[in-house]
């Protein structure tokens, strides 16, 4: 049921991806390129204001048929990522008024205060995300694969474990050390860009 509502979704996304009224194909380009490009922070910010992932997704795909829809209403050479975020902040607040009978939700001043602050924060999150990538370049092979195992969607430490040859409870020991490296490293990284 669910899988079949994705792909539903998905194909409704993909139909007016085509349908985007610009008839250019640079237009469609441009659209696919840029949503390419943003789509997992679009997706970043949308779940800093909704706690469940799931809700997160469907309101994504939400956003995305939206941004298909207006395309034609968004300047090229201005800040689609903002452009983007409004639209996901008013789906965020439909659907918010939805679950509102269902499900515990902020205050309204809190979901704006929160929004506000994710894209504030937006560069140093791209910063801090990007030194984690690099460090965890720097991690051994078996470190590496025991801490993106763990944080895979849907893994734990015992399945990290397994696909490192480790004890569950020397999981838990190395997780901790790899996570104390690596914020260690995060740290000076941010600390060595912001002495530039």
């Amino acid at each position: 049921m669910v899988l079949q509502s994705a792909r539903k979704k998905k194909n409704r996304f993909q139909k007016r991806l085509h349908k985007v009224s610009d008839p250019s194909k640079d237009r469609s380009t441009e659209l696919l390129q840029l949503m390419m490009k943003y789509q997992r922070r679009i997706f970043a910010y949308i779940h800093t204001l909704v706690p469940s992932r799931s809700d997160a997704e469907d309101i994504l795909q939400e956003t995305s048929l939206t941004i298909c829809e207006k395309f034609n209403e968004f300047e090229l050479g201005t800040n689609f990522y903002s452009w983007a975020c409004q639209i996901a902040y008013w789906k965020v607040r439909a659907a918010r008024k939805k679950y509102a009978t269902s499900k515990v939700v902020f205050n309204q001043e809190v979901l704006d205060v929160i929004s506000q602050t994710r894209l504030q924060m937006e560069d140093e999150l791209d910063f801090r995300h990007e030194a984690l990538s690099r460090c965890l370049q720097k991690l051994n092979d078996r470190d590496r694969r025991m801490v993106l195992t763990r944080y895979e969607s849907g893994k734990n430490v015992s399945a990290a474990a397994q696909a490192c040859g480790r004890t569950v409870q020397g999981a838990y020991k190395a997780l901790n050390r790899i996570r104390k490296v690596l914020f260690d490293c995060v740290s000076f990284e941010i600390t060595a860009e912001h002495a530039r």
